[in-house]
Order: structure tokens, then sequence, then C-alpha cells
């Protein structure tokens, strides 16, 4: 799927205000949960394609978490056509997307969380509270950002944070996450993550054998400053989380806003954008620039950076 040409990014967390490799939530009004924009059609027809050709690659359940797939399935319902009366109506007792396709997909992606998640920009997973903490039961992800979902189904999230670092068993953010996961009640909460690729590419899989492949060899993206400004996107992952108040699941979605590094250089905020983004990457150790897949690019993109602060 080609991005659309993008006039002002939507989010722009690298200014400072969510840091890299930081817990971050923050209370959400639950009328910004989703977020529709001028890609919804597209997003969602890169879904049914996703769902067509790699099925196995971008949904997972377990059987006992269909009850709670209908749950989110029921919410968005109540949500959509109410919070976004121009693309979401009610139709014969289901939500439709205004000129988008119904999906029509044999079992098992007649689950009720693909049909969710084909309503939404935003991916869906179902964390489940199990005996070894809270683990990914459910998901339809389309548009992973650097993992595979079928290596993360049925972990628990100290091992499926284990690659993050800083974030690995027995740490603290690990403590504070499943802290948090068992404390949320009925408060709605979001927090954002950024990095740089190279294309476009919604899915954008990496497994963890490639994760280890690129820390080790360290390929660089980008030769120069101009195809930095040719194949440099920005991609910002806005996560929320709320507890499901049937299954007492929990639901985290991820809404992915993929915007041209060079898009900066137009940008009114520019010089404070650009300055704060090269501020960040060069603050990041080896071993973050090795898990974001920039440890051979940073020197070249802060350089491009500053270059734009100071048009």
């Amino acid at each position: 799927m080609t991005a659309p040409v993008t006039i002002r990014p939507a989010h722009t967390p690298y200014d400072g205000s969510s840091k890299l490799f930081a817990i971050g939530l923050k209370p959400l009004d639950i009328a910004n949960w989703i977020e529709v924009d001028e890609n919804l059609g597209a997003h969602l027809a890169e879904k049914r394609r996703l769902y067509e050709t790699i099925p196995d690659k971008v949904f997972v359940e377990e059987a006992e978490t269909r009850a709670a797939q209908q749950e989110v399935l029921d919410l968005l319902a109540s949500h959509l056509p109410e919070r976004f009366p121009q693309t979401h109506r009610l139709a014969e007792g289901a939500v439709e997307v205004l000129g988008a396709l119904p999906p029509a997909f044999p079992a098992p992606l007649d689950a009720p969380l693909v049909t969710a998640s084909l309503l939404v920009q935003e991916d869906l997973i179902l964390m489940r509270r199990g005996e070894n903490g809270w683990r990914l039961a459910a998901g339809a992800l389309c548009f992973p950002s650097s993992w595979v979902l079928t290596e993360k189904f049925g972990r628990p999230l100290h091992e499926i944070h284990d690659p993050v670092p800083g974030f690995g068993p027995g740490s603290r953010p690990d403590q504070l996450i499943a802290r948090m996961f068992d404390g949320l009640q009925g408060q709605a909460v979001e927090r954002f993550n950024w990095s740089i690729q190279a294309g476009d590419a919604l899915y954008h899989p990496l497994s963890d054998v490639q994760r280890i492949d690129r820390a080790t060899n360290r390929p660089s993206k980008f030769a120069d400053a101009a195809e930095i400004d040719a194949r440099a996107f920005i991609r910002v992952e806005r996560q929320t989380l709320r507890k499901l108040p049937v299954s007492r699941d929990i639901l985290f979605t991820i809404r992915i806003h993929l915007d041209p590094l060079a898009v900066l250089a137009r940008h009114p905020d520019r010089r404070s954008l650009a300055n704060s983004f090269a501020d960040q990457l060069m603050a990041l150790d080896c071993e973050q620039l090795d898990y974001k897949g920039l440890t051979a690019d940073r020197d070249r993109l802060v350089e491009r950076l500053r270059d734009m602060a100071d048009l």
C-alpha cells in the first residue's frame, strides 16, 4: 500500500512528550478511543487483502475468547455510529462502514474480532489474565511494528516484552506494567511509540530471529540525505488499553500513522520538532539503537534533522 501525502502529522510524540522505552501511559477520554481519518478506506482495504492472502499471520485466537471478541464488536457497534456518523452507520443491527465491503471470510476469519477490526483502522489485541500473568489470547494484527503475532500468541507479557531493552522479566517496567494491567478498571489509557522505517509498508513484521540478525549485522537503510528524504517514514503507534466490563479481558488497540520524515521540513514547528527528534535519537544507547534497527543510520538521520531545523 502506498501512503498518502501527509500535510501535517496527526501525532508528534517525538516532540518530547512521549519518550522511547518508557511506559508513558496517560488517561484517555473514551470519546477519543478510536481515530478515523481520510485513510480509513485504504487501511481497511489493506486489512482485507492481508486477511485474504496471509490469514494465519494476521489473526490468532484461543477458542474460549469468542465471547470477549463479541464484547469488543458490541462496544464498537455502540461507539462508532454515534462518534463517526459520517463514516459508520447501523444497518439491520450491525455496523457498516460507508463505502466499504462487509467481511465475508470462512472460519476462523468469521470471528467477531476480525469483523471488529474491519470497522476501524486500529489493530485489536485481547489480553487475558491467567496463572502466569496477562497473556495474548487473541489478536487481529494486520499492521505489526517489527514483531510477529504468531510468535507472541499465548505468551505472557513478561515474555512478550523480553526483547525490549530494560523491559525484560523481573525489571521494574515489567513489574509496573503487570500491576497496571491488574489495576486497570473503568479508565481507558493511551500511550505512543515511534520508530523510523524504510518505505511506507503498514504490514511491517520482524521475527525474533530477524531482530537478532539485524542487531548483529547492523545494516543501513539509507545511503545519504536524498535517500532519507525519499524513503524514511516516521511510524507512530497510538496504543490504547481498556478493561472490558464483562469478560474483564483487556483490549489493546494499536493505530498506525505513517508520515514521511521529509514532511517535518514543511511543518510550522519544524525547528523544535526536528531538534527534539534528533535529541531523542542521540539519547538512545547501543542496545536501544539495535532494537530499533537504527544503529547504522542514527548519525545520518540526526544530521538530516538538524539540517531541517536550520532551514
